[in-house]
Order: structure tokens, then C-alpha cells, then sequence
């Protein structure tokens, strides 16, 4: 039995390693899934590597309310209703000393973050009903703080705040509304992110000592963080809202 049969899921930031292992994942399990990205480009990719029948895409600026009701609102088109939200978009911002930080960043970092899922759940609980679920992607910068990293750490922390909030408000319809706390994955977001924080560390390796910090041993795979997303989805997680769920290896312990 599929956990997922016949629910209506939007995943955002859907052509990247999390949110395509998640479509993957949701379509084997039954759903119906409307994947949303920035580029036309990358949808159609990312469309070709899913091949599925039950799987439809949307370019969006998940930070623009307009473009944010029409992906919501072609879903609804195609399948009459949004079961499950996984606001999963994001962008890393610069790493460095607050004196020198790009006002800017913080601003395009907290727009699409925090902003963008302020605007899915926004629109798309209008279609939800009972058995609904909303997931929010943050991080496990969303738990502590580090050196320069100003935008997305203070975007991740806004993120559970948010996600508490909404989650009180909505449970009385059962709707649950739960935040995603990854640690360190083995892709292309977090090499990017590592790259820019070697320098502060005398030009080391990153990526090495990131691993030598998590009890496991290792960064994450986009299917594990996929794995977690799924029993956020599902019914499995029926009693759990206005939680954090930390998928780290240990990081965080």
C-alpha cells in the first residue's frame, strides 16, 4: 500500500537534489506531484529524469504572490485540490563579517526562504483539507548560529517561527504544518556554501572538516532528506505538528 496514493503534492525548489529525490520518492508512493522551480530550463530536466504521467511542472519566483497563486492554481486545475506543501526553494546568500555584509543578501535570502513559504502556505491552504500537511525546508542553521552566515542562518531561524504559528492556527482543521532540518548533504547547495566558508577558516578544506563534525562521518544523501520529507507527507506523522525534524547525522546532538 502506497503511502501517498492519489495526494495532491507541491514541492518548490523541485529540480534541485532534495526536491528532485523527493518527487521521485512521492510519485513511487502514489502522489501526484506538481514540482515548481525558477527556470523553465530545469523543469524540463527534471521532468524528463522523473517521466512520470502523474507529474506536471510550473516555473515560479516562489517570492512573487502572483506567480506563487499560479502554481498553487495549477495544481487545483489539473487535480482539484493541494494535499501537501513542501516549501523546499532556497538560496544560500554570501558568507562573511557583518560590517561587510550585503544588505541586499539579506533581503534576497529572506524573500525566498521565508517569504516564499509565508506565500505558498498562504495560497494553498485555501484548497487543503483535514489530512493536510505543509513542510517547511530549513535547516540545521536554523538551530544554532555560525560566523557570516547572516542571511540563511536568520532566514532558517524566521522559517520555524513561521512554521510554529501556522501550525497553531491550522490544527483545529487537521492540517499539520512541520519544519525539515537537514544537516550537511552531499550536493551542490552545500559544496557552494562550503567553498565560500573555507576562506574563513584559513583556506582548509570545508567539506573535510564539516564531515569530521558529524558523528556519522559523512554528509547526507538528498534520498535521506527525502525519506524524512515523505513521513512529514504522510499519514505516518498524523499526530506531529509544530515540530522540527532534524535529519543531521549527529551534527546537531
Amino acid at each position: 500500500m502506497t503511502l501517498l496514493k492519489d495526494k495532491v503534492c507541491i514541492i518548490t525548489g523541485g529540480a534541485g537534489s532534495i526536491g528532485l529525490a523527493t518527487a521521485r520518492l512521492f510519485l513511487a508512493e502514489g502522489a501526484r506531484v506538481l514540482i515548481v522551480d525558477l527556470k523553465e530550463d530545469t523543469l524540463a530536466s527534471a521532468a524528463e529524469q522523473l517521466d512520470s504521467e502523474n507529474l506536471i511542472t510550473q516555473a515560479a519566483d516562489v517570492g512573487d504572490a502572483q506567480q506563487t497563486r499560479a502554481y498553487v492554481d495549477a495544481a487545483v486545475a489539473r487535480w482539484g485540490r493541494v494535499d501537501v506543501l513542501f516549501c523546499n526553494a532556497g538560496n544560500s546568500g554570501p558568507i562573511g563579517g557583518i560590517e561587510q555584509y550585503p544588505e541586499e543578501a539579506m533581503d534576497a535570502v529572506y524573500r525566498v526562504h521565508v517569504r516564499g513559504s509565508f506565500l505558498g502556505a498562504k495560497h494553498a491552504l485555501p484548497h487543503m483539507g483535514q489530512g493536510g500537511s505543509i513542510i517547511v525546508m530549513s535547516s540545521v542553521a536554523g538551530l544554532g548560529g555560525s560566523p557570516g552566515v547572516y542571511a540563511y542562518s536568520t532566514a532558517k531561524h524566521a522559517q520555524v517561527g513561521l512554521m510554529r504559528s501556522l501550525a497553531k492556527e491550522v490544527a483545529p482543521r487537521g492540517i499539520r504544518v512541520n519544519s525539515l532540518h537537514p544537516g550537511p548533504v552531499d550536493n551542490s547547495f552545500q559544496t557552494a556554501i562550503e567553498d565560500a566558508f573555507s576562506p574563513l577558516i584559513g583556506g582548509a578544506d570545508a567539506t573535510a572538516l564539516m564531515s569530521s563534525m558529524i558523528p556519522m562521518g559523512r554528509h547526507g544523501k538528498a534520498e535521506e532528506i527525502a525519506q524524512s520529507a515523505l513521513f512529514l507527507a504522510s499519514s505516518m506523522s498524523g499526530f506531529t505538528t509544530g515540530s522540527i525534524l532534524v535529519a543531521d547525522g549527529g551534527f546537531t546532538a
